[in-house]
């Protein structure tokens, strides 16, 4: 089952093949060579060695204006520092270290690292939301990214500032629109065509989200399938047997083994190292 053509070069690279896209989570959060480098740009530049183009980060803002690709609101958990980025400045920030030996990235260090990547960015903060806009439309990036959020109200704002000119995933209410009503058009009509990909989890609690009837009406109305975050083997080969369109994984090795022994790895098309 090819994925769906959608109209957004980010997505289609895919559309006329076997492939699926593979996204490294956090570059690969879980690999066990980079295993505490979560973010970093040594975890990204592993998995642009390995032959991702996916990269997936969230982004957060400082204080004053600078958007960083982290995951957490705070420097505690993966850092040698404390506080809340959105309190800190950005040389407050440059002053944490992460895993003994990494900086805290911006975005712009990555999109200037990783020239021919493409990114999946979370908003994990109502104040990224303009900033994130912005930086996209002063490099005519749109088809460099996918962005979503959990926040309705986040990413309402987000597709308001950039005019539908970037590529967004269903955030969880439009995610229900999909998996409840009993068709994919409908569902597209309800969230006024505004979602690109829908990107959940497998499972949530005792539901399963991803069903061979979701990924149905899902392509049926031209939107892609993105499960996170899958580290399990046999469960990649379980949502790949349901004609899923990409994978999020902490796990590279696996998923690239994965989809190499079924024939639906796509092939870097850019040396980056």
């Amino acid at each position: 089952m090819n994925a769906p053509r959608t109209g957004h070069p980010y997505l289609d690279t895919v559309a006329d093949g076997p492939q699926v896209l593979a996204f490294a989570h956090r570059g690969g959060a879980y690999h066990p060579d980079i295993e505490g480098l979560e973010n970093t740009v040594a975890a990204f530049e592993h998995a642009v060695a390995l032959g991702y183009d996916y990269l997936e980060t969230d982004v957060h803002v400082t204080r004053d204006g600078v958007l960083l690709a982290f995951h957490d609101a705070a420097l505690d958990r993966v850092t040698d520092q404390r506080g809340e980025l959105a309190a800190l400045s950005y040389a407050e920030v440059k002053r944490a270290v992460v895993g003994g030996r990494e900086s805290v990235p911006t975005l712009e260090r990555l999109f200037e690292t990783f020239p021919h990547a493409r990114f999946n960015i979370d908003i994990k903060s109502d104040g990224a939301v303009p900033v994130l806009a912005s930086f996209i439309e002063a490099r005519e990036a749109w088809d460099r990214v996918l962005v979503g959020s959990f926040s309705p109200r986040r990413l309402s704002r987000f597709r308001r500032l950039v005019g539908g000119r970037v590529p967004t995933s269903a955030h969880p209410l439009e995610v229900v629109a999909f998996r409840l009503l009993p068709s994919g058009r409908l569902a597209d009509l309800l969230t006024r065509h505004r979602v690109a990909a829908l990107q959940v989890p497998h499972r949530r609690g005792p539901l399963v989200v991803v069903t061979p009837g979701f990924v149905r009406r899902a392509h049926a109305a031209g939107k892609h399938v993105h499960v996170w975050t899958v580290d399990d083997p046999d469960q990649m080969h379980e949502l790949l047997d349901l004609g899923v369109d990409g994978i999020f994984t902490d796990r590279t090795d696996l998923l690239r083994a994965v989809l190499t022994e079924r024939g639906q790895w796509r092939e870097s098309n850019h040396d980056h190292r």
